[in-house]
């Protein structure tokens, strides 16, 4: 499993709230409306900071994580018309691309 995590901030002008809800309730369905996302992606989640008392403030304002069974899946994904039409215009709607993130990782498990 090849698993991406990016860490993304808002983009200038948009509160942390407006981010937030266009994240969760336009961008996240539009992702996985197109078919090669039910295809080829195995996990997809969206995350945003919540209060955590004395942890230092979030350097991000989420965190969206996609898995791929394998790294012709991904190029399949990202390649697709679906995504390079509708999804990929849509991040700079809503995310500060300079100021975006990558780990590309493949995980082990401890406990």
């Amino acid at each position: 499993m090849i698993k991406f995590a990016y860490l993304v901030n808002r983009r200038e002008g948009m509160s942390f709230e407006q981010f937030v809800d266009y994240h969760r309730g336009h961008h996240a369905p539009l992702f996985t409306s197109i078919p090669e996302a039910q295809r080829y992606v195995k996990k997809y989640t969206v995350s945003h900071p919540v209060p955590a008392g004395t942890y230092p403030k979030p350097a991000y304002d989420g965190l969206t994580e996609i898995w791929f069974e394998n790294w012709e899946d991904h190029n399949a994904f990202f390649a697709s018309q679906n995504y390079r039409q509708l999804v990929n215009p849509d991040e700079a709607e809503f995310i500060d691309m300079d100021s975006v993130a990558i780990m590309v990782t493949e995980e082990t498990t401890v406990i």
